[in-house]
């Protein structure tokens, strides 16, 4: 009997075909009632399940008997039981570095809508108020020859340093749990501590991983240390900032903008956000365009194949049980 593998989320169809000439595939739907109801029933035989979104741990995957991998079509993992998938030795297999320029390309696009008030004067215009040349009210910031602030220099850091570096003569200083020094010298970068790197930077770009050290990490004191003219861009996860205070700040205007894809609960819905006019919100689109979201479903759909064809994936969340 083919080899079952559950489909918990929509995936690329090419991908879906794919896997449907190979094994027995059972794909989800919100629309045939509780989702972790269908995940409970389904997981009893399955081997293998690829999607992304969805919470998974001992509650919905406890009934599994031989589950041997969850592959995700993400680069985040937040919404695994990691500790549980280990216990239960399950391999979870992610997608890295496919999305890495087109997330930094993301940040970029909030930063410099952000600095120059991109949706609010896009929709200025279109209401019929652009009646006579701009006035300050409609002035932003330049971007050119600033300093640029990224708070973890990973792979998408790197990617933002590089872009602001080369294509916008930026200063670029960045904070990370360690100096990446042979990453930094590429962009002339300059390691800070948070407090600093807040306190010195026009833009200050988050791209750090989600984890117990980053949960939380810029709040109300972090915000307050920050120059009034400066612009705040999140790509990493909505949990790394305290949204009611990034609420608070924009409000009373102690900053300039924002510029943000992520938030704590998503989708965002009736959130004050959207009463300001000084603030970019997308819906977590870091990696969504046409060509990396292929990408991203064909390493998830090689992750997979790998293990239920006993090799091991190449891109392993959790490599040693």
């Amino acid at each position: 009997m083919n080899k079952k593998v559950v489909v918990f989320s929509q995936i690329d169809s090419e991908i879906q075909a794919r896997l449907e000439k190979q094994y027995q595939v059972v794909v989800l739907n919100p629309k045939n009632g509780d989702i972790n109801q269908q995940i409970r029933h389904e997981v009893v035989d399955a081997d293998a399940m690829i999607g992304a979104g969805r919470l998974l741990n001992e509650s919905n995957l406890a009934p599994a008997t031989k589950l041997k991998i969850i592959s995700t079509v993400s680069v985040g993992y937040d919404n695994y039981d990691v500790s549980y998938l280990n216990n239960s030795k399950i391999w979870l297999a992610n997608t890295p570095h496919v999305l890495t320029e087109t997330t930094a390309d993301l940040a970029f696009t909030l930063l410099m809508s952000a600095a120059r008030k991109v949706p609010s004067l896009d929709q200025w215009t279109k209401n019929g108020e652009w009646k006579r040349t701009v006035a300050v009210e409609q002035f932003g910031q330049e971007v050119f020859g600033k300093t640029l602030g990224i708070i973890g220099l990973g792979h998408i850091g790197a990617a933002i340093a590089r872009r602001g570096f080369h294509g916008f003569n930026m200063n670029i200083l960045y904070h990370n749990r360690r100096e990446k020094i042979e990453v930094a010298q590429q962009f002339n970068a300059q390691y800070r501590s948070l407090e600093n790197l807040l306190k010195q930077s026009d833009f200050v770009v988050v791209a750090v991983d989600l984890n117990s050290e980053s949960k939380a990490l810029i709040g109300v004191n972090e915000f307050a240390l920050m120059q009034k003219h400066a612009v705040f861009v999140n790509i990493a996860r909505g949990s790394v900032v305290d949204e009611n205070a990034l609420i608070e700040v924009l409000q009373n205007k102690q900053i300039f903008a924002a510029g943000l894809d992520v938030y704590q609960g998503e989708p965002l819905q009736d959130s004050p956000l959207f009463q300001l006019n000084n603030v970019v919100t997308l819906p977590h689109i870091g990696s969504a365009t046409i060509e990396t979201r292929k990408k991203m479903a064909e390493l998830a759909y090689q992750n997979l194949v790998d293990a239920l064809e006993d090799r091991t994936p190449r891109y392993l969340v959790n490599e040693n049980f």
